[in-house]
């Protein structure tokens, strides 16, 4: 056994221990946590000085190049994120669902898996639910076995690159900083894409039948609006038709906002109103409402941004600064008890309700959303100007939920997915540093006109960034202090007399156990130290226990805290703490087994 540490080295093991535990506790903020750590490193070495360790430099780990690339990259991906460019992806997973369900289900996985080695899952799963969740609905399959295996490949995929996760960046930094080689975009692929093979088959054909059925509380999230412009030809059926003729053919569903004649002149709405051919019909709605009106008036069907191409199926863009909001009803607002028509919300608020979640699941909605009666609770999701909630918002007379989604403006999308491009390549094939790459491309995507300044604090997280930041301090600490080395000694003589193919698998178990509970960098910043001492102990190569804490930190399969993500699935789609356990538990066995025996023959140890 190693001797027993010295009092700072304790100390840091035993505020290390601290963190972790808080970490896992739900009702403290991991921002707090992380702040409190930090503030505990300073002061403590401010008091009781250590050699080598002055407290300020802990707030270096604010500059830390790992924390500006990741920052960096997120902000990055966020451009991508609000212009739309990730939509025909998002089209293409989504197709044949109908027809060839389980090969649709198959290129979710792998195009999610391959996408999100290049660019944070977070924004791909959050695109994709509402989708899936859709064509689940309007092909007759559950949703549940598709939400939670789709984000599994997200994570599967990430682990694959260097950017492919805060985590890995992180550790690659730390690596580096220890004198190790450096870590490149695609050093450690190999043995991801040999685990993945089995985990993405194992989520294909065995998770979706290991998960039981489950509702998603916002089932009918998917709809969006679009202004769009429907042509009055001359074989139209609205031609020479009154306006309330017109509207009766669609049920009276149809809202015109504005109606034009030639290129100047527009006409009054008035229901005596008779279209002629030419006559434009200025409208809003969903994209399956508003195809649905083309074909029952004969008319064509064209964005209201772009009157020169008729659309075709899946073109409908939405409009620039359009957001969706939730908002919730409560007694003694306007809405309570009122239907959406009666109050004539769409008119008086300049919003357009999308759908509706009762506050009483037993309560369900009947006929026309518009013509549902609301009750205090109930929960309808809005779009509108971004001017509007804020102005709903401010009135108090109804809560909007905080986290306003501002809808693509897609114009601007080839050139964020061109500009992601260009980062990734110049990264890839070393012409540039990632952390370099990424800046500019941030800069890139602001004068370009991609996102705004608005956007980049948007998707800036800043529990994230605290713990990483945290994380970081800790890890110095350790190291400096002797606190690693002890652990990495402890670690050794516990396990001594195993073969080195099992420490290494032992390790990789430690990390996964740890990242299933508390924050996956956390678990990632304060092991890898502690690995590389493992290995300078044993005699052997650091590189393969690195990637052992790379893959065990990525490897947040079993619980719904283990990643952001995670969480969002488990909302969205209605799911159980136990059904990430049930599914991620054979996951999670399945990639420890492939990477125990991928690892030690890959590196000859």
């Amino acid at each position: 056994m190693p001797p027993f540490p010295e009092p700072h080295a304790l100390a840091i093991i035993l505020l290390t221990g601290i963190t972790l535990f808080l970490f896992a506790r739900e009702r403290i903020p991991l921002e707090t946590t992380s702040f409190l750590v930090l503030v505990s490193l300073v002061v403590g070495f401010y008091i009781f000085s250590y050699p080598g360790i002055e407290p300020q430099k802990f707030f270096l780990s604010f500059g830390n190049e790992a924390l500006v690339t990741i920052c960096a990259l997120l902000v990055v991906g966020k451009a991508v994120e609000v212009t739309g460019a990730l939509q025909p992806l998002a089209y293409i997973m989504s197709s044949g669902w109908q027809t060839r369900p389980r090969l649709a289900m198959l290129t979710v996985l792998v195009v999610g898996a391959i996408s999100s080695a290049f660019l944070n899952n977070t924004p791909i799963v959050v695109m994709l639910l509402p989708i899936l969740v859709a064509v689940c609905l309007r092909s007759g399959i559950s949703s549940s076995g598709v939400l939670i295996p789709m984000g599994l490949a997200t994570l599967i995929g990430g682990m694959s690159t260097t950017i492919g996760t805060s985590t890995n960046l992180l550790v690659a930094g730390i690596a580096s900083e220890q004198n190790l080689p450096k870590l490149e975009m695609f050093d450690f692929t190999l043995p991801v894409v040999i685990a993945a093979l089995p985990g993405l088959l194992y989520l294909w054909l065995v998770a979706p039948r290991l998960l039981p059925e489950r509702t998603p509380p916002m089932s009918d999230t998917a709809p969006r609006v679009f202004k769009a412009m429907l042509y009055v030809n001359e074989e139209s059926f609205a031609n020479g038709k009154t306006l309330t003729e017109v509207r009766a053919k669609t049920d009276n569903r149809m809202r015109l906002e504005r109606l034009q004649r030639g290129d100047n002149l527009s006409l009054t709405r008035l229901p005596s109103v008779v279209l002629q051919g030419g006559d434009r019909m200025y409208v809003s709605d969903t994209a399956d409402r508003l195809k649905e009106y083309e074909k029952l008036l004969g008319a064509t069907l064209y964005n209201e941004s772009d009157i020169e191409h008729p659309v075709s199926e899946g073109e409908l863009r939405a409009t620039e600064g359009q957001q969706l909001a939730e908002v919730v009803i409560t007694r003694g607002s306007p809405m309570h008890n009122r239907m959406l028509n009666v109050s004539q919300f769409s008119s008086r608020y300049g919003l357009v309700p999308l759908a509706i979640h009762r506050a009483r699941p037993m309560s369900d909605v009947v006929g026309e959303l518009e013509s549902t009666r609301l009750r205090a609770g109930d929960v309808i999701l809005m779009q509108g100007s971004r001017e509007a909630i804020a102005e709903l918002r401010a009135s108090g007379t109804m809560l909007v939920l905080d986290g306003t989604t501002d809808l693509p403006h897609t114009e601007k999308a080839n050139m964020a997915l061109g500009i992601m491009v260009a980062v990734v390549a110049s990264a890839a094939f070393q012409i540039l540093p990632i952390s370099i790459a990424s800046l500019i491309g941030v800069v890139a995507m602001l004068l370009t006109g991609c996102m705004r300044w608005r956007d980049v604090g948007d998707s800036l997280n800043i529990p994230v960034i605290m713990i990483i930041v945290a994380s970081l301090s800790l890890g110095t600490a350790m190291e400096q202090t002797g606190g690693a080395e002890y652990i990495a000694q402890l670690f050794v003589a516990i396990t001594g007399s195993l073969p080195t193919p099992m420490i290494l698998s032992g390790l990789m178990l430690l990390m996964i156990v740890l990242t299933n509970v508390v924050s996956n960098n956390a678990a990632a910043v304060i092991g890898t130290p502690i690995a590389i001492s493992v290995a300078y102990q044993l005699g052997v190569s650091p590189e393969p226990f690195v990637l052992a804490v790379i893959f065990g930190a990525n490897m947040s399969f079993a619980t719904p805290i283990g990643y952001q993500t995670n969480l969002l699935i488990m909302s969205a789609g209605g799911y159980k703490f136990s059904d990430f356990l049930r599914v991620g538990l054979p996951l999670t066995f399945l990639m420890w087994i492939v990477f125990s025996f991928t690892l030690p023959m890959l590196y000859d140890i």
